[in-house]
């Protein structure tokens, strides 16, 4: 299948999957989730491919939702048209990917925001360039209890979450290493070829240890409540939209936004 908004790469075992529209910081558009969730499940039915990576064609891994085309096609949403929406696009396929019986790699380098963080956090092992941040500004920039998927506590733990939250600051690359979000960070030249050397590791285990295994871990994440708290948070994400700043911002324009994050 030819997909406009994403390019796959085969290297052997492992299939590389990238956001494909630097034009755009990689803003996860309609399509681009689409085609990402479709390229994923292809992926994970393809006996040959031992190891999925993640990633973003350019300068960045993905400045998150493509704020322009929510305004241009969606904005007139009712409440349940934005559930139906949400649900799927966003927290159904970042579970897909969580839950996917693969290994993924998360390859970052440059902005990983907002939508991107929700991506990136639902790899198993991320590894980033020097020059990656990470951050989710919509408290700010659209009065929105943080986006769809809060897996911030999960993966800063609580302090660092709530920082990074509530000032809608960014988390260098560094420091999301040093608070354990982030597996390793090198050089940008360095980011493809040690990306794909740790997959290529990856991919010597037997496929069924690695895929019982991811098992297991997710459900010790769902044991301490995991699962659940997601769930419970995306219901608090959908009622912030009501509120009057989610409505000022929307009526202002979610353009601004954009320039704010």
């Amino acid at each position: 299948m030819n997909f406009r908004s994403i390019a796959v790469e085969c290297f052997g075992p492992v299939r590389r999957i990238s956001h494909n529209r630097p034009d755009f910081r990689n803003a996860e558009s309609r399509e681009l989730l689409d085609e990402l969730d479709q390229s994923i499940s292809r992926a994970v039915e393809d006996d040959t491919v031992r190891v999925i990576i993640l990633a973003g064609k350019g300068d960045h891994f993905s400045a998150g939702h493509d704020l322009k085309e929510a305004q241009r096609e969606r904005s007139g949403f009712s409440v349940e048209q934005r559930w139906m929406y949400e649900e799927k696009h966003y927290f159904e396929y970042c579970r897909r990917i969580l839950n996917a019986p693969k290994p993924v790699i998360a390859q970052v380098q440059g902005a990983c925001i907002a939508g991107g963080f929700m991506v990136a956090n639902m790899c198993d092992i991320i590894i980033a360039s020097e020059d990656a941040f990470f951050a989710d500004p919509v408290v700010h920039t659209l009065g929105a209890a943080a986006v769809e998927v809060l897996v911030h506590p999960w993966v800063l733990g609580q302090r660092k979450a709530r920082e990074l939250l509530y000032t809608g600051g960014r988390l260098s690359s560094a420091d999301a290493e040093r608070l354990g979000m982030v597996n390793r960070v090198v050089p940008r030249e360095e980011l493809e070829a040690t990306t794909l050397a740790m997959a290529e590791k990856i991919a010597e285990a037997p496929p069924f240890a690695l895929r019982v295994l991811k098992r297991s871990l997710n459900r010790t994440l769902d044991a301490q409540g995991f699962g659940v708290a997601l769930a419970a948070h995306f219901d608090t994400h959908q009622l912030s939209h009501l509120s009057e700043a989610f409505q000022s911002a929307r009526s202002a324009g979610l353009a601004e936004a954009i320039k704010k994050s």
